[in-house]
Parts: structure tokens; C-alpha cells; sequence
């Protein structure tokens, strides 16, 4: 290095440790790119600049990556640790030719690389973005340019305390030597497809071109099908054609985002402030993934699970933070009141009413704006469920926003479209009060300034938050596979609705429920709200707690249920302590110990939590319920009972493992609970040790309260084989209600109307019923038989009176009508 470079290396080293606070993405790049610090290490920069060079030191250092100033030494050669793929824009011109220096620097290492077949170069490209404005439409690329002197001086001074350094995935220069050679072109090649890359990358940080509100209204009015939606709404309400389009005007200026950058920067700050000031921490997993995905040109389609208001706000922050763009978020239009609503349709909120089913100018302005999001390249954000669930289970998908997704690819789109799940899950949902107060019959508080005054108050510490990003969703890939002959219903006028797509996207919104469920992340809270809620009297020793915590994180970990599901990293012990200090539980002390236990009103909002991650322990609790009431079967009789249950938890719970894997996961499991010490394994028996029974007692709890459920609907069906699918819902609710006050069930969902509709759902794919609704009486006897195997005599009991009972009322009804 010159001595007058090094110089000024110097003199900027100082402005810029105060003007400059840089953030890496990733921020744990060693692991998130599987980078090996033992070989040699290269930086590729986009643009010659010394104040780049200075920001990426400052954070790689950080990072425990090697300093780009070092020499790189190789068999006794010295090299530049950083390289630049273009010149640095001056005053009088551009020169955005490689630099001769990085091509003599490329071609000498792969000229290493003939000589050495050891050596592996990993060149790291980086990228040093000031800011993240996206640019204008008609203004501003949204690519990637060089700066001058005092353009890169002014970015430093209005943009350094928001200047990212992304770190991109490794280049092996050992694998571009054997897929390629060595020869000059291949270093010339190198450059040109780095460029590219680092143009990507600014487009992923900092989005498409933003057009004007007007502009985009503009143009949506020229399109073809709203302008024929117009004249039908014209002609329909025998109003002029003037007024048919100032109505579409307004519609579009009640549903679309007003997205402003300074909105969302300013946002950050204020959000940054919220989440330290209520959560202990913020978990991000599987971000990487998404990354790529936004580098690779995908449209991203987030799907979160709906817990809480501040699920958006909480999504598109760690997005922010994350080096990606906030997606524009469907927002359901209650919550577009002053001064919300302004601030939330700048931050990239659009508005969409509860229902629009036979208002056609509506749909298809929606339909219309939707598909302009999805061809200017803005990711976009909907929650499936279509509102937040008031029992903290997943709930059925509404598909109409998917529906509206697929038909916007009709129109012929030329990018990928990727669904993403996100599992977004909390130690404390803040509404969560409010939820047992509906699901006891309390009327919905309608959104307000009021409220949210209200809730602010209240804030303070909820423990861990959790962001779980889901194995994405190729939907092009899912079409291809599930409709074959998509692409030739292809229509630009994006109105139609082939026969195929209605039962493709219910299959869609399967997988992609499934894979959010996938993505759990169990934490103190929901772990510890499990085990308590299992014992009778929603007490345990700590001791005991500890225990069923232990025995949960060893299924957790020694039987992963899913790649993206997070486990906790501490002990039980560890776990237990971080629970109690959220102030949820009772603590009492006698001279044994201590107790841990739920008041009645906590025993109710525990259920939420627990109901987070129920699925996670399905199978193995349904293992122990029908072990600890049987005490022994053979290996195959617990399969074979597994599996005739097996269909209806998958469809209520969305499990993932497939009905052909089944089996081989139900061995896992009880092996599991072998190794645990709580069950013996001999000859393919399988029997319940008496010495430790309470853990296992705990955790076929778990899923007891559900088998009561199917025991209820199967004993019915059996009772009265001629009930249709309404009356079946309504006695099998009246039912659980009785049987939940003779034994303490408090659990809401436990006589939830929408979970008996998904168990008819079931019945009739397994049979139980034809499409005419009549029963197999036989089959139908018979899984209820097993279903009252796995149930304590008290229950048993309880359910057979009530059964009858219903039956004779039923009987007398009939009479009576005769």
C-alpha cells in the first residue's frame, strides 16, 4: 500500500468512527454462510472507495472475520485482502470499467489454484449501502451506483448512522478453477457476474421504485378490467359513468399504501425503543433463507401465523433489520382510524375490508392492485387466518388473499412467487386477556385511539419474542406439480377462475398452515404452561415442573420435529426460573419444597400458550395417553392406534409427518421415551414403568382433552347415525361445554364450534361418512371403542350419560313432531 493512501486511510478513520454506525446482515455471517476462517479469505467490493473499505473493517473485525487491510499471504506471495469489480465514479466522468488491478488480482489466484489443488479462495463479496431510499419511478434507479468524492461525502453525513454492510454468501474460487479454469476470461467473468450480484443486493435492501399515489391510481383506471368493472357498476346502478369512476377513485384511495421511507426509518427508532423496553429479547432464525430468496429476484409472499396486533409491526421491523424491505401488509380495514390508520398506510399498510363477496368493483380494483403490487416487485404481507387467534392455535386458512395471489400469476408474471411462512410467537401476548373475555361470550372491542392509549399504559416487560421463518413455498413449483396445464390459463385481464383453482388453493393453504406450524419455536413460558396445565389440579412441585420440562426439551431435541422449530438452548432448570420471573405462576413453600401453580383466571390464558405448541407434542402425548391407560402394548398395536388417530390431529393441528413416515416416527418416539426411563422395551412389548409414571402421566395429558373431543363426535355419530353435519356440531359443543364444567376443563377451544366443523371435515376423508353424509356405523363403533380406551373412567362415564341422554331428547323430539 502507498504511503499517501494509507495516509488518508487515517485521516477518515476518525470522522467516520463518529459519523458512521454501521450494521452487518448478517450478523453471525461465520455461521449463516458456513465461512471457514482457516482458508484464505478475499473481500470483493462493488466500487473503489476508501470510506467503504474503513465501514467494512470496522464491522468484519467485529465479526471475527480477518481485516481487509491485512495482506493476504499465499505460498510465500503477498495479495490484497479486498478487491473492486468496477472504478469509483468521479467529478468530470465515469469509469466503470474493471479495474486492470483486480483482474491481474483474480487471475493470479486462479493461476494458484492450477499449481496448488489444495488451495481454496473464498472470495466474500460485500456490499456497503448508504441509506436504503428506494428511488422514484421515472427519477432514480433502484440499482446500485457509484458515488464521487462529494457525493459519497453527503451520504456519509445525511446516511452514516444507517449504513449496512452486507455480507453475501462465499465464492469458491477452488470450485470456479475445476468448473471452469483459470484462464483470463474466467477473471473477467468473475467481475461481471459480481456486479450483478451487488446490483441485486441494493434492489433486495432497498425495494422497487416508488411511484406516486396519483400515478399509480392513474394507471389502475386504464386497466381493462377495472374500466369494464366500471361500466357494469354504471350500468348496474343506472349512474353515470362519472360518478362510476370517482366511487373506483375512492376505493382505491380507501385500500392502497402510502409508502414512505422516512416513515419507516423514523419507525425503526421508535419500535427499537418499544421491543427493549417490553421484551427481554428478540429471536430471529432461518432470516438467511429469506435473504436469498430476495437476492435471487423472488416475490415474496410473507404468511404469518396471527397472534397479535404487533405481529405486523414486529414482522416488518426484523425484516428492516434483517437488510430487507418491509413488505406491504394486507390490514384489515377496523384498524384504519386516526391516527393509526395514516401512520400505518405510510409504513406500507393497504386496507382491506372484511368482506366484499358481490361487490364487483371492489374485488376487482382489490384484485387489480394486488396484481400491480406483485409486477412492480414489492414483497407483500397477509395473514391467512384472516384474524388473530383467540385460542393460540392455528386457525383454518382463509383463501381468498391466496386465491387473488395465484390469479395474479394468470396475468403472466415473470418472476418466482414464494410464499414464506412465519411463525411469530410471544412469552406474553398483550391481548390475550381480552381473547378469554370473547371466547366467554364479551363482545369484540372495536379498534381505537382509546385502546391503544390504553394499551401503551400497560406495557412492560413480556419475557422473549420469536420470529421463525418457515421453509419457503415455491408456488410456481406447487402449480407445476398440482396443475400441471397452469400456464395455459394464462389471462391478462387476470378475471378468470379455472375449475382447477379453488381445490389447489385449499391444498396451498394446507402446506402452507403446515409450515408455519413447522416453524414453533418453544419457549419457558408455553413449555412450563404445558406441564401445569397437565396436572389435575394445575399444580406441581418444582422439582416435579422441572422434570416434565426435561422430559419435553429430550422429544425436542432427540426427535426434531421439523428442521425450522427452535427448541430452547437452556436447561430445564434454567427455563423454569426465566418462567417464574413473568409473574404468571404461584409460588408457595412448604416444608417439602416448593410449589408451582396456576390460579384459576392464569389457568385459562395459559391455555393460549400452551396451545402455541401443542403439535409439537401430539404424537408422543398420544403415545403416553394410551400407555399409562393400557400400561402395555405391542409395538404394533400402538402403531396401528396412532395411525387411525393420526388423520384427524394432522387436519386439526396441521402436523407435517407424512402418513408413510408415520410409523417410522412413532419408533422414534417410543424409543425416545425409552431412553428417557419412562417406558420399557421387550419383544416388541411396550410397557409403562411403575417406578416413574408421573412424566408420562403428564404428558398423555396433554393430548387427553382433545381425545375427549373425538370420543364425543365418534360416540354420537354411533348413537345417532343419522345426524347431519349441523346438529353433530351443536350437540357435540353442548356436550364438551357439560363435560368441561363436571371436570375443570377450562380450556376455550375444547368446545370451539370450528373445531368440531374440521373433525366432520375429517370424518368424511376417512370415510366415516360418504358424501351424502351416511354413516359407516361399523368403522365408526369401533374407533370410538378405541377412543374410550384412552380415556379416564370418570370422563368415560360422563360422556356415555350425555351421549344417551342426547339421543333420548332427540327420540322424544321425533315423538313429538310425529
Amino acid at each position: 500500500m502507498s504511503s499517501g493512501r494509507s495516509l488518508s486511510r487515517s485521516l477518515l478513520k476518525l470522522p467516520l468512527s463518529v459519523l458512521v454506525k454501521g450494521t452487518a446482515i448478517p450478523s453471525n455471517p461465520i455461521e449463516d454462510h458456513s465461512i471457514d476462517i482457516n482458508k484464505p479469505i478475499v473481500y470483493a467490493l462493488p466500487y473503489r472507495s476508501a470510506v467503504d473499505l474503513l465501514s467494512l473493517q470496522k464491522q468484519v473485525k467485529s465479526l471475527g472475520l480477518p481485516d481487509p487491510l491485512e495482506p493476504l499471504e499465499i505460498n510465500g506471495k503477498s495479495f490484497n485482502r479486498y478487491v473492486f469489480t468496477s472504478s469509483r465514479q468521479t467529478v468530470i466522468g465515469n469509469d466503470s470499467d474493471v479495474p486492470a488491478e483486480s483482474i491481474a488480482l483474480f487471475s493470479e489466484l486462479l493461476a494458484l489454484h492450477k499449481e496448488d489443488s489444495e488451495l481454496d479462495v473464498q472470495v466474500i463479496p460485500v456490499t456497503v449501502l448508504w441509506g436504503r431510499k428506494p428511488g422514484k419511478e421515472g427519477k432514480h434507479a433502484t440499482y446500485l451506483q457509484s458515488l464521487n468524492g462529494p457525493q459519497k461525502a453527503k451520504a456519509v453525513l445525511l446516511s452514516g448512522r444507517d449504513c449496512l454492510v452486507r455480507i453475501s454468501p462465499v465464492v469458491s474460487l477452488r470450485y470456479m478453477a475445476s468448473s471452469h479454469g483459470t484462464d483470463a476470461s474466467i477473471a473477467h467473468k468473475l467481475a461481471r457476474v459480481a456486479r450483478i450480484h451487488f446490483s441485486r443486493q441494493k434492489l433486495a435492501a432497498s425495494g422497487p421504485n416508488l411511484p406516486s399515489r396519483q400515478a399509480l391510481f392513474n394507471r389502475l383506471m386504464k386497466s381493462k378490467a377495472i374500466e369494464k368493472a366500471i361500466e357494469d357498476e354504471a350500468s348496474s346502478k343506472d349512474i353515470s359513468l362519472e360518478k362510476a369512476r370517482k366511487e373506483a377513485h375512492d376505493i382505491m384511495d380507501e385500500i392502497a399504501a402510502d409508502f414512505s421511507y422516512s416513515l419507516v426509518r423514523n419507525g425503526d427508532r421508535v419500535l427499537g425503543w418499544l421491543w427493549n423496553r417490553i421484551y427481554q429479547g428478540l429471536n430471529i432464525n432461518n432470516a438467511a433463507t429469506v435473504r436469498r430468496l430476495a437476492q435471487d429476484g423472488h416475490e415474496i409472499v410473507y404468511v404469518p401465523c396471527h397472534r397479535s396486533h404487533m405481529d405486523y409491526l414486529l414482522l416488518s421491523y426484523v425484516l428492516y433489520h434483517e437488510g430487507m424491505v418491509p413488505p406491504h401488509i394486507a390490514a384489515g380495514i377496523n384498524l384504519n382510524f386516526f391516527p393509526a390508520g395514516p401512520i400505518f398506510r405510510r409504513g406500507g399498510a393497504f386496507f382491506i375490508r372484511r368482506s366484499f363477496k358481490g361487490n364487483k368493483l371492489y374485488s376487482t380494483i382489490f384484485r387489480e392492485y394486488l396484481a400491480e403490487l406483485f409486477a412492480k416487485g414489492y414483497s407483500v404481507e397477509y395473514f391467512s387466518e384472516g384474524g388473530r387467534s383467540r385460542t393460540g392455535r392455528l386457525l383454518q386458512a382463509k383463501t381468498g388473499m391466496l386465491a387473488m395471489t395465484v390469479q395474479a400469476m394468470l396475468r403472466g408474471l415473470n418472476r418466482p412467487v414464494t410464499l414464506v411462512p412465519v411463525y411469530i410467537g410471544y412469552e406474553h401476548v398483550m391481548e390475550v386477556g381480552t381473547y378469554a373475555k370473547e371466547l366467554r361470550g364479551s363482545r369484540k372491542e372495536k379498534e381505537n385511539a382509546g385502546l391503544v392509549l390504553r394499551t401503551i399504559r400497560k406495557l412492560r416487560n413480556f419475557g422473549q419474542g420469536y420470529v421463525n421463518f418457515g421453509e419457503p413455498i415455491p408456488v410456481n413449483q406447487y402449480l407445476n406439480e398440482h396443475a400441471p396445464e397452469w400456464t395455459k390459463d394464462i389471462d391478462p385481464m387476470g378475471g378468470s377462475k379455472p375449475q382447477w383453482l379453488t381445490p389447489v388453493v385449499n391444498g396451498l393453504a394446507t402446506k402452507m398452515m403446515t409450515h408455519i406450524n413447522d416453524a414453533a419455536a418453544a419457549n419457558a413460558l408455553t413449555l412450563c404452561a404445558t406441564a401445569l396445565l397437565a396436572s389435575r389440579q394445575r399444580a406441581l412441585s418444582r422439582d416435579s415442573l422441572v422434570r416434565q420440562i426435561d422430559c419435553y426439551l429430550s422429544l425436542l431435541k432427540n426427535v426434531p420435529y421439523s428442521s425450522t422449530c427452535t427448541v430452547p438452548n437452556e436447561d430445564a432448570e434454567t427455563l423454569v426460573k426465566h418462567a417464574e420471573s413473568l409473574d404468571k405462576f404461584v409460588l408457595e413453600t412448604d416444608t417439602m419444597g416448593e410449589i408451582v401453580s396456576l390460579d384459576r383466571n392464569q389457568s385459562i390464558l395459559m391455555t393460549y400458550y400452551r396451545n402455541n405448541i401443542i403439535h409439537l407434542f401430539a404424537i408422543p402425548a398420544l403415545i403416553a395417553q394410551m400407555l399409562v391407560r393400557r400400561q402395555k402394548l405391542t409395538m404394533a398395536q400402538i402403531k396401528a392406534n396412532v395411525a387411525q388417530v393420526y388423520p384427524f390431529l394432522k387436519q386439526e393441528l396441521f402436523l407435517s409427518i407424512d402418513e408413510t413416515n408415520l410409523d417410522q416416527a412413532v419408533e422414534a418416539y417410543v424409543n425416545e421415551l425409552a431412553n428417557q426411563g419412562l417406558i420399557s422395551i421387550e419383544q416388541e412389548m411396550v410397557e409403562i414403568k411403575q417406578n416413574n409414571t408421573q412424566v408420562l402421566v403428564l404428558l398423555g395429558r396433554t393430548i387427553s382433552e382433545t381425545l375427549q373431543r373425538y370420543s364425543i363426535a365418534l360416540n354420537l355419530l354411533v348413537a345417532m347415525p343419522e345426524l347431519g353435519k349441523s346438529d353433530l356440531e351443536i350437540k357435540s359443543q353442548d356436550i364438551a361445554q357439560r363435560l368441561g364444567r363436571l371436570h375443570g376443563i377450562n380450556a376455550p377451544e375444547f368446545f370451539d364450534k370450528g373445531v368440531f366443523a374440521a373433525l366432520f371435515t375429517t370424518l368424511k376423508e376417512q370415510h366415516y361418512l360418504d358424501i351424502d353424509g351416511n354413516c359407516d356405523l361399523e368403522k365408526t363403533r369401533q374407533f370410538a371403542e378405541l377412543l374410550y380406551t384412552m380415556l379416564y373412567p370418570e370422563v368415560r362415564l360422563t360422556i356415555r350419560e350425555s351421549v344417551c341422554q342426547a339421543a333420548e331428547h332427540c327420540e322424544l323430539e321425533q315423538l313429538t313432531e310425529e
